[in-house]
C-alpha cells in the first residue's frame, strides 16, 4: 500500500518509522505524541494511529505516564516488509542485505527440495514461465522488469513447497529482492550464471528431481553473497 493510500498516518509512518530504524531515535527515547502531532501538522487522532502502527511492529511501546518509548532493537519484528524497506533504506543497509540473504540460503534450498516433491503442474508452469521471464528481462538494463518476474519465481518455490512457514517468507524475499534493484546493490545487467540457474531449477522441480533443484537454488543464494561482497561490503 502507498503512503497516499495510507493517508495522514501514513505521511508520518514514512518520516518516523525509517527515522526510528536509523537510530535517530534510540532505544529508550521517548516520543511525545503532542510534540510529534504539531511537528508533522497531524491531529493527535492521526498520530495515535500512527503510533500503533509501530506497536505493531514492536519498534516502540506507549507506557502510562511515561509516553511513547522506543524498543531496543532486538525486540523489533524484522520480518515485516515495511520494517525491511525502512531499514533498506538506511546506513545500516549492507548487514541488513546480508542477514536477509543468509536467511535465504538456509531456507529458499530446502524450499526449492520441497517444491519438486510437492510443486503442482500448475506452479511448475508459472515457475518455467516466471524463470522465462527472467531471461528475456536479462539484458539492456532492464532491473525492474527482471524484478517482477524474479519475485514471483521465489514466491512459487516458497509456496509449492508445501511449507506454510516457508510460504510466509515470500514478502520478505521479495523486499530483499526489492531492495537490491532499488539501492543498486546489483550489476546493470544480471549474473548470467544466476539466470541460467533459475532456468535450471524450474526444470529440476519439474523433474521431480529435489537433491538438484536443493542444490542449484544454494549456488544462486551463496551467488548472491558473493555479490554483495563487491557491490555492499
Amino acid at each position: 500500500m502507498t503512503t497516499r493510500g495510507r493517508g495522514l498516518h501514513g505521511h508520518v509512518l514514512e518520516s518516523l518509522g525509517p527515522a526510528i530504524t536509523a537510530g535517530e531515535y534510540p532505544p529508550g527515547s521517548v516520543l511525545r505524541t503532542d510534540e510529534l502531532a504539531q511537528r508533522f501538522e497531524v491531529s493527535r487522532s492521526v498520530m495515535r494511529e500512527a503510533v500503533r502502527v509501530l506497536e505493531s511492529m514492536y519498534l516502540v511501546e506507549s507506557r502510562r505516564r511515561v509516553g511513547v518509548t522506543v524498543r531496543p532493537k532486538a525486540e523489533w519484528n524484522v520480518f515485516d516488509p515495511q520494517v525491511i524497506r525502512w531499514r533498506l533504506a538506511g546506513a545500516d543497509r549492507p548487514h541488513q542485505l546480508r542477514s536477509l540473504t543468509v536467511l535465504r540460503s538456509a531456507v529458499e534450498p530446502i524450499a526449492a527440495g520441497l517444491s519438486a516433491r510437492h510443486a503442482t503442474a500448475a506452479q511448475c508452469a508459472e515457475l518455467t514461465e516466471c524463470a522465462l521471464g527472467m531471461v528475456a528481462n536479462s539484458r539492456g538494463h532492464k532491473l525492474e522488469e527482471y524484478l517482477v518476474h524474479d519475485v514471483a519465481f521465489h514466491r512459487v518455490i516458497l509456496n509449492a513447497s508445501g511449507n506454510e512457514m516457508f510460504a510466509r517468507l515470500g514478502d520478505v524475499v521479495a523486499e530483499v529482492l526489492a531492495g537490491r534493484t532499488h539501492h543498486e546493490v546489483m550489476f546493470e545487467d544480471p549474473d548470467p550464471a544466476a539466470v541460467t540457474l533459475h532456468v535450471q531449477v524450474a526444470e529440476a522441480v519439474r523433474a521431480g528431481d529435489a537433491s538438484r533443484a536443493e542444490e542449484l537454488t544454494r549456488k544462486i543464494t551463496v551467488g548472491a553473497l558473493q555479490e554483495l561482497d563487491i557491490l555492499a561490503p
